[in-house]
């Protein structure tokens, strides 16, 4: 009688604990319905290797859940003029392509972002600068991207080339704006994509590959995961 009775516990608790795992798979699937993560490549160089280590940063995110929503964004060719974020005005003729971007980041189903710079000089790009300057504007509409995941992608010349200094000055922008920034997560586990541009071609580097696809991994992961928690 005891052994049955144990046996028949078991099987209960079994049972239960695979309800409980179906029911946070469903509510986790849930909860990636209609998430977007954007990435936002700031090299001045259109359809070049921060584009491309954005995409595959955005790739892997997608691949987390079939209903997650990504989309590249390419800063080349756009003007940013960095003085507006002092308060000074555009100069006679200047375009700003700014103002085009906000409804695009603060749209509710953003739940990720992902900003991607070549590295100059162990640091961002000058569009990267301009465009982190100009996110002032954010926090003057009371921090609308506050909760919103971010991850940070970095491509330099060489394998030591700044990667780090790049991503941590760029975290620290983000930051200021009350984001949740992430890393790369396991197995790499590195605050950010570290890749390397080996004469313009970054499909050689298999560590800053597999950096770019952790990194899109956890900021779709967290992102699901912090929207299963607002319910």
């Amino acid at each position: 009688m005891g052994g049955r009775m144990e046996r028949r516990a078991f099987l209960g608790a079994a049972g239960a604990a695979a309800a409980g795992l179906a029911a946070n798979a469903a509510a986790q699937e849930a909860a990636g319905k209609g998430l977007k993560i954007i990435g936002i490549a700031t090299s001045p160089r259109k359809g070049k290797t921060t584009a491309a280590a954005v995409q595959a940063c955005l790739d892997a995110a997608k691949a987390v859940g079939p209903t997650i929503d990504a989309e590249l964004i390419e800063l080349a060719g756009m003007s940013i003029p960095g003085q507006v974020a002092a308060g000074l005005p555009l100069e006679p003729g200047q375009k700003d392509d700014f103002p085009g971007l906000v409804p695009r980041l603060t749209d509710p189903k953003v739940a990720g972002i992902l900003v991607g710079s070549p590295v100059y000089f162990g640091n961002m790009s000058f569009l990267c600068k301009a465009f982190l300057d100009r996110c002032i504007a954010f926090r003057k509409q009371g921090f609308a991207l506050s909760g919103k995941v971010a991850g940070i992608v970095a491509v330099g010349g060489a394998r030591n080339g700044g990667q780090e200094t790049t991503v941590a000055s760029i975290q620290a922008a983000l930051l200021s704006q009350e984001m949740v920034v992430v890393g790369t997560g396991r197995p790499t586990g590195r605050t950010g994509a570290t890749l390397w541009s080996n004469k313009g071609d970054i499909a050689a580097d298999e560590f800053g590959l597999a950096t770019a696809k952790d990194l899109g991994r956890r900021v779709a992961e967290v992102a699901m995961r912090l929207a299963a928690a607002k319910g």
